[in-house]
């Protein structure tokens, strides 16, 4: 989230908001990054384990990550108008897990949810640290459709590099030492 490692609060349930999954849109995604039958033909789709046309797992991803990256807009925006400094995110370096529990159908408005489940400072960033996160989506049925564990960045707010690493940093600067160091590490 937009705030600072410091500020993230274990098992927060962030509201990201929901989407309504229309059959032109699930078609449309399906063509250009996911072209399977069930996703793109309602007609040969009704033959298919699923028993109709569904959304493409992918794009049941793709919305909730939009709708997570609209939230930490949100959240910077909300916190600059309390008068406060946001806090900086950082990329991802990967998932654990993600699965798609049940199928997304055309007209299925799906609610998406994110929690930090938990989080520590970073081992090879100095200044950064991890949040494990769980997104969660659910369709107006109640039935979960969408499911992934996922690691982001945060800044820490108050770090202050040591004294030792900005030595060493000064270091691998130097045009004699930099490089041995750089091939050391």
């Amino acid at each position: 989230m937009t705030r600072w490692y410091e500020d993230i609060v274990i098992d927060e349930v962030f509201e990201l908001g929901t989407h309504t999954f229309e059959q032109d849109a699930i078609i449309d995604f399906a063509k250009k990054y996911d072209p399977q039958y069930y996703h793109i033909d309602p007609e040969r789709a009704v033959h298919s384990h699923f028993g109709g046309l569904v959304a493409s797992g992918w794009h049941t991803a793709s919305v909730g990550h939009r709708k997570m990256v609209d939230a930490l807009f949100a959240e910077e925006k909300r916190l600059r108008e309390l008068g406060k400094e946001p806090g900086v995110s950082g990329p991802s370096p990967g998932g654990s897990k993600i699965d798609f529990p049940a199928p997304v159908r055309p007209g299925d408005t799906v609610s998406y949810q994110l929690s930090v489940t938990g989080k520590r400072p970073s081992n090879s960033i100095p200044g950064w640290g991890l949040l494990f996160n769980r997104m969660i989506g659910t369709n107006q049925h109640g039935d979960q459709v969408y499911f992934a564990e996922f690691v982001g960045f945060s800044k820490l707010r108050d770090y202050r590099m040591p004294l030792r690493l900005k030595l060493l940093l000064a270091l691998t600067k130097l045009p004699v030492i930099g490089p041995k160091l750089k091939r050391a590490t």
